[in-house]
């Protein structure tokens, strides 16, 4: 065997050196061929952005420019998918007008790109990542913005993407990097971000044409022209900054407002937490806020002292991280999604303010909102008087008939009268909302979790922590609700096989990531399965 490996190599060898020989022989036929110099004059461009950023736009400016400033030009487009899992690639190759005709390409090539204008912010990750841009040749100009993609949102936990990471890779992989909020700085114009891209494009000197002609292409488009303007004015003067700093998120408290009764029991509350010590009083005064926000002064109140319960059990010497956690997720228990709750949402002012300047609605428009309900039988019983809500949850012929009346689904047009007054009534039914069955469901949930987690405290501090965060599983409303609690229900169980284990907070931190990984909860179902091939194996 060892002897015909050896044949069969050195057969092979000699075949390779037959092939070498000939290659050599049919080279030294062909007379050497020299870089063709046109080829180096034609300016390479592509545009990644998603819908309704105006790349199509962008790129008819670019085309017109070029045209205008006695170039041949060619632009084409590959759409991407909808809802934002792909960007539309356009992209342009320019030259100046010869004797000849140019052949360009019908779309960019990996290290062969001069300039590369990225929409939004992780499509400046995409163009890095496709190799678009190389630190020999291209200028990148991107939007620091996010528009979040579906893969971002459809993930259970925080699923966006680093922008940080992305700002980083652009710094090494471009050779010259413009980087700002070119949606803000075009929407604060009343224009949209082509027009800012624009303006950027023109001040980084990558083409060879004047500021006139860049803006004589957008006065030629004859529509909303003087915004366009502004906006392509903002562009050109942020692109002069090169990469615009990372915004710093201000802590400053918003100022309480409304009855002097009332800002006097919250500036009580506040004495309260700022006798806490001091690495809790932020997560603490965060805490507070949203529960006084979710129901009133009073449970605000109770709030701290189920947080005091739980830091008179902590210590300094572990820098309060019990504490500290512990007043993130008692203050999101108590916080739930129900009916009350989304009501009062979806009813104030705040809201419709970021719907209308999302929608890019002007003051003399009129918004049509309708809002999707889908209410379960849990959540109408849940609504009920404690007592009466747990008799018809036992009830399954009345929950069906709740579940027949109700989960239809409802279509609330809020911009209408009554839509918007029952929401506004639902909403305002706070002082009854710790009467009702989903509050005694929630208040039993919530010290159930405590007491579990509290338990292994004297012996596993770390486990008491991770069981802790446990609740970042409970989410949402009805249905996502619903299975949100089912992925906390099975952590838990997994975190009791665990206990006793030196490794136990490590694997409850497993399974928790796990939970969050997918809303299938896949990688859950496998995580379990492995802590149950070594907790007990006599059972695999």
């Amino acid at each position: 065997m060892a002897r015909q490996a050896t044949q069969q190599g050195d057969r092979l060898a000699a075949t390779a050196a037959r092939y070498e020989t000939v290659g050599a022989a049919m080279n030294a036929l062909i007379p050497a061929k020299t870089p063709d110099a046109r080829v180096a004059q034609i300016t390479k461009l592509a545009v990644m952005a998603v819908g309704g950023q105006g790349g199509g736009v962008l790129t008819a400016w670019i085309e017109t420019l070029a045209r205008a400033q006695g170039y041949e030009v060619q632009a084409t487009s590959v759409a991407g998918v909808a809802q934002r899992t792909g960007a539309t690639i356009y992209y342009i190759e320019m030259t100046p007008q010869t004797d000849h005709q140019p052949i360009f390409a019908l779309a960019p090539s990996a290290g062969d790109v001069d300039i590369l204008i990225a929409a939004e912010m992780m499509e400046v990750g995409r163009a890095v990542l496709r190799g678009f841009v190389t630190p020999d040749r291209t200028t990148l100009i991107g939007s620091t913005h996010r528009a979040l993609a579906v893969s971002e949102k459809t993930v259970p936990g925080d699923g966006i993407a680093n922008a940080d990471e992305v700002r980083a890779a652009a710094e090494i992989a471009a050779q010259r990097l413009i980087l700002a909020d070119m949606e803000g700085l075009a929407v604060a114009q009343g224009s949209v971000i082509s027009a800012s891209l624009f303006g950027a494009l023109a001040a980084s000197e990558a083409l060879p044409f004047s500021r006139d002609a860049f803006e004589d292409s957008i006065r030629q488009s004859g529509k909303g022209v003087d915004a366009s303007l502004r906006a392509f004015a903002e562009g050109f003067k942020a692109a002069h900054a090169g990469v615009e700093p990372v915004k710093e998120i201000s802590d400053a408290s918003a100022k309480i407002v409304g009855p002097q009764t009332l800002v006097e029991d919250w500036e009580k509350l506040i004495v309260r937490v700022e006798a806490l010590p001091s690495s809790v009083q932020s997560m603490a005064l965060a805490g507070l806020q949203k529960v006084v926000d979710f129901q009133d002064c009073a449970y605000g109140s109770t709030y701290l002292e189920r947080l005091d319960g739980i830091i008179a059990l902590d210590a300094a010497e572990n820098d309060w991280l019990l504490s500290i956690t512990a007043a993130k997720y008692v203050a999101n228990a108590m916080a739930y999604d129900d009916i009350i709750r989304v009501a009062d949402i979806k009813t104030r002012q705040p809201r419709f303010d970021r719907i209308r300047t999302e929608m890019g609605a002007k003051p003399d428009q009129v918004m049509q909102l309708t809002e999707y309900f889908h209410p379960r039988a849990e959540e109408i019983a849940g609504l009920l008087p404690a007592g009466l809500g747990a008799r018809i949850e036992g009830q399954p012929k009345t929950m069906d008939r709740l579940d027949r009346w109700f989960g239809k689904g409802r279509r609330l047009r809020t911009d209408s009268l009554p839509a918007f007054a029952m929401l506004h009534v639902l909403g305002g039914l706070k002082s009854y909302r710790l009467k009702t069955r989903r509050h005694a469901v929630e208040v039993a949930h919530l010290d159930a979790w405590l007491s579990r987690s509290i338990d292994p405290l004297a012996t596993d501090y770390a486990l008491s922590v991770e069981l802790l965060r446990c609740r970042r599983l409970i989410k949402g409303y009805s249905d996502t609700h619903a299975r949100s609690q089912t992925k906390f229900d099975s952590v838990m169980n997994g975190a009791a096989l665990l206990k006793g284990r030196p490794d136990a907070a490590e694997w409850v931190a497993r399974l928790r990531h796990a939970a969050l990984q997918d809303p299938e909860g896949k990688a859950l179902s496998g995580a379990l399965e492995t802590v149950r091939s070594f907790v007990d194996p006599q059972t695999h």
